[in-house]
């Protein structure tokens, strides 16, 4: 009977403790965007998931984001055309190294979705950042990482939907494949990054885009868990489809 007992109790606190770790505050909730576009190969795609699983699996970054203090939470979802955001991976908190392995195993075994329609940057931060608010808890910190290996060409114009964001408290960050537009990196930063600590990150054609992910992961996570200032985390009215829409401009010659 009384082992009985204690194993009900067991069961109960362990039962309790996920509980209180799934709604506990995150230090930081980061949105890896990735590009499945039409612009975007079957093979870049694949490379995409393979490069954050192989990141998400490097000493540093998994020491990073499992560090002791409060948790850092991460979702994957894919953009395309001003209506779509396909979301891959829920959110999930990364309480220990377990987690980010089990994050990493999850990138490896999604099903490839066929990327197809327009590139729309302004529309996909508006939706991306609408997924902080599906986040129990919260977080000091919201960060959008986004990968792009073309301009937007849809929906609202990218530095309106950056700028609305920033207002919100709200980090863009973008990392720039330049396998056709060599300007790609100016164009990120001139008209999507934005908000505190925002970069813009470029990987050449052929470079290692699984290093340049680590590089990115590691340059944000060296930002501190709990930095000065008021907690952004007020609900904002961000939606896409509430705001006008118009093609991005296309670039000529080789600046954005």
């Amino acid at each position: 009977m009384r082992v009985g007992r204690r194993r009900a109790t067991a069961l109960l606190s362990a039962a309790t403790l996920a509980a209180t770790v799934s709604t506990r505050r995150a230090a930081a909730a980061l949105v890896l965007a990735l590009d499945l576009s039409a612009s975007v190969t079957p093979g870049a795609l694949a490379f995409q998931l393979r490069g954050h699983a192989l990141a998400l699996r490097d000493a540093s970054v998994r020491a990073g984001l499992a560090d002791a203090g409060p948790p850092i939470a991460v979702t994957v979802v894919g953009y395309a055309g001003p209506e779509r955001l396909q979301v891959l991976v829920p959110w999930a908190r990364m309480v220990d190294e377990a987690d980010v392995a089990a994050l990493a195993a999850r990138l490896d075994a999604l099903p490839h979705p066929r990327p197809r329609g327009n590139t729309a940057i302004g529309a996909a931060l508006l939706r991306a950042a609408d997924r902080f608010a599906s986040l129990p808890g919260g977080a000091d910190r919201c960060i959008i990482d986004l990968v792009a290996n073309g301009f937007s060409n849809a929906g609202i114009d990218p530095a309106t939907a950056r700028d609305r964001l920033a207002d919100a408290g709200i980090t863009v960050n973008v990392l720039a494949v330049l396998d056709t537009f060599p300007w790609l990196d100016a164009y990120a930063r001139d008209t999507v990054i934005g908000g505190p600590g925002a970069f813009a990150m470029p990987v050449a054609a052929g470079a290692d885009v699984a290093v340049a992910l680590r590089r990115k992961l590691q340059r944000e996570l060296a930002s501190p868990r709990h930095p000065a200032g008021r907690s952004r985390n007020a609900a904002v009215s961000l939606t896409a489809s509430a705001s006008p829409t118009r093609s991005g401009p296309m670039p000529s010659g080789n600046a954005p």
